[in-house]
């Protein structure tokens, strides 16, 4: 039985790999590191399908050096200190460090990771770590404290058509067929970036044919919605139904929030990632127009670790219809991503001497904390007085959404401020 057709294609060298140009482009960070042979441990953060594997695969042979390969879904603690003790014996004086790649990293326990420290640490191995979920989150302090990071995007359509001109021109079964890209629009939207789940339906489409095959799009659809998983074996579809189930929670929907979260469940996902999309949906989609919608999701986040599996099916289930039938709002969200453009544009301006902290007799004698008015000292607890910098003292920020939690907060604002918090196009 041959190979998958994204296994034979897979790369063996920088030039044949494609896309992440920032990372292995003519004077790019890991182009550098890799060409002149001093490679430190790292992690590759990206979504699947974008050649994680495969550059530490490539990194591995460029270097040649002893190459270890765990894969957090199955190994143990055991597994780790093994790999350790073999680097540790197979190593030759002043020989470049063997590399250790763990795939799927953020599924180790911390247990596992601290195994890891002390390798890395004294340069036993070179760790090169892989994961779809955002580090800070599920790797360890210390451990990414040791290590680089670097993202991965998802591939962009001159990267995806490169590949399948690659497939239909040097596969070595493909090209023996007589194979016709009509169109591509298809194939390029199903796959979402994903390198892998683009070979994956290509091969699809081309093995169900006889003969001669002119791919259309309409032949794309078909083939798909005849066989709707064959093209996600490996449990690729993960990201399109989180995303649909957190874009049903922000349209309202909490039933096909219900059937994705179902699907989810149903596919074997990890009941942490779908309470901790939750908590983020939370903040980000319904925020001040229902402040209780984090409270709830973080109270199920909290009952999925007491409780587990198969119970904690509930609480989530709980938080999802609150979550997708909360009045929404995104101001807070927008007031920060605006607070950070300008303080990115801006710098470090100063900050306004009477609300300077003074703790010694020679900063107030600066001036610090001079003139300073205390809120609770004033009737309604509020004094106007200038809390931004000098530069920005018109700034705003925060501007209140039309929901009855959101416009009491709105009006307390225009009653404290006047003016400054009157929205003007209205």
């Amino acid at each position: 039985m041959s190979q998958p057709l994204a296994e034979r294609l897979r790369p063996r060298t920088l030039d044949e790999y494609i896309g992440q140009r920032h990372l292995v482009g003519e004077g790019a960070v890991l182009r550098k590191m890799i060409d002149t042979g001093h490679i430190s441990s790292f992690i590759l953060w990206g979504p699947p399908g974008v050649g994680k594997t495969t550059l530490a695969q490539i990194i591995a042979n460029k270097l040649n050096t002893p190459f270890y390969t765990l894969s957090a879904v199955t190994s143990g603690v055991k597994d780790v200190r093994d790999v350790i003790e073999r680097a540790q014996k197979g190593r030759f004086f002043n020989e470049a460090s063997p590399i250790l790649f763990i795939d799927e990293i953020h599924r180790f326990s911390k247990s596992q990771q601290d195994s890891l420290l002390g390798a890395v640490e004294k340069g036993v191995v070179t760790l090169i770590g892989a994961t779809t979920e955002n580090p800070s989150f599920e790797v360890i302090r210390p451990l990414l404290s040791r290590c680089q990071l670097y993202v991965l995007k998802s591939l962009e359509k001159d990267d995806l058509l490169s590949l399948l001109n690659r497939a239909l021109t040097q596969d070595v079964i493909l090209k023996e067929r007589h194979i016709e890209l009509k169109e591509s629009s298809a194939l390029l939207r199903y796959s979402g970036g994903d390198a892998r789940k683009l070979l994956n339906i290509l091969e699809l489409v081309v093995e169900a044919e006889n003969g001669d095959v002119v791919i259309t799009d309409e032949l794309v659809i078909s083939r798909l919605q005849q066989n709707p998983l064959a093209y996600d074996k490996d449990g690729e579809m993960h990201y399109d139904i989180i995303s649909a189930f957190i874009k049903s929670i922000r349209g309202s929907d909490p039933d096909a929030a219900l059937y994705w979260m179902a699907r989810m469940i149903e596919g074997g996902e990890d009941p942490q990632f779908i309470a901790r999309r939750m908590v983020i949906s939370a903040s980000e989609d319904i925020g001040l127009a229902n402040p209780n919608a984090l409270l709830l999701a973080n109270a199920a986040f909290d009952t999925v670790m007491k409780i587990g599996w198969p119970e904690a099916r509930i609480a989530l289930a709980e938080a999802a219809v609150y979550l997708a039938t909360s009045p929404k709002s995104n101001s807070a969200y927008l007031g920060i991503d605006a607070a950070l453009a300008t303080v990115r544009e801006t710098g470090n301006l100063p900050v306004p001497l009477h609300i300077r902290n003074a703790p010694t007799k020679l900063m107030k004698d600066l001036g610090y904390s001079d003139g300073y008015k205390y809120p609770h000292d004033y009737a309604g607890h509020f004094i106007p007085q200038q809390y931004l910098p000098d530069e920005l003292i018109a700034k705003r920020f925060w501007k209140g959404q039309h929901n009855p939690s959101e416009e009491k907060l709105y009006q307390r604002m225009v009653n404290y401020w006047g003016d400054r918090f009157m929205d003007k196009e209205e």
